[in-house]
């Protein structure tokens, strides 16, 4: 049986994947939505109005807006149907897409509900990618754990040489 913690990344990994495929479609065509396209279109041009140095930079709306759609679709493939590595890439891409889109909403004054989606995703990167990156607790497999009489011993300077060190070899005496 899977562990919580490999169900919890690969739910989060659908789930965060799907919703990215989904919105960098609706960033590239008008049909999942025309009217959701529309509104990516025209905020989208208030964001290269906003940020001049994009303009010196060559980058338009329409290509700001392809780009971040097409590396949300990319992205959310990955982390719906690759397995390993690459999905914490994907991950870690679609994260700074997250704070770029944050930072936008922020320069052109949007209010918060028109990029509290974009919080709530973020931080549901930051909780996949936190979870999918912390090491398996594997200690319990590799030391034995100490007999009930040993437990408190914790507040020695020392440590204590563990039971298979210290036990007598042959006979014992109980008394």
């Amino acid at each position: 049986m899977a562990s919580p913690r490999t169900v919890t990344v690969v739910a989060l990994s659908v789930a965060l994947g799907l919703f990215f495929v989904f919105m960098g479609t609706i960033k590239l065509t008008p049909r999942l939505s025309k009217d959701a396209y529309s509104e990516m279109k025209r905020a989208y041009k208030s964001y290269v109005r906003a940020l001049p140095l994009l303009k010196k930079m060559g980058i338009n709306s329409i290509l700001l807006r392809k780009s971040i759609g097409a590396l949300e679709v990319a992205c959310g493939i990955v982390m719906t149907l690759v397995p390993g590595r690459p999905k914490d890439v994907a991950n870690f891409f679609l994260l700074l897409l997250v704070l770029a889109v944050l930072f936008f909403h922020q320069l052109v004054g949007d209010p918060l509900k028109r990029y509290a989606h974009a919080l709530v995703f973020g931080i549901l990167l930051t909780c996949r990618l936190l979870i999918a990156r912390k090491p398996e607790d594997r200690s319990s497999e590799k030391k034995p754990s100490p007999p009930p009489g040993q437990a408190g011993n914790s507040g020695n300077a020392e440590e204590q040489p563990s039971l298979y060190e210290k036990a007598p070899q042959g006979k014992m005496k109980l008394s």
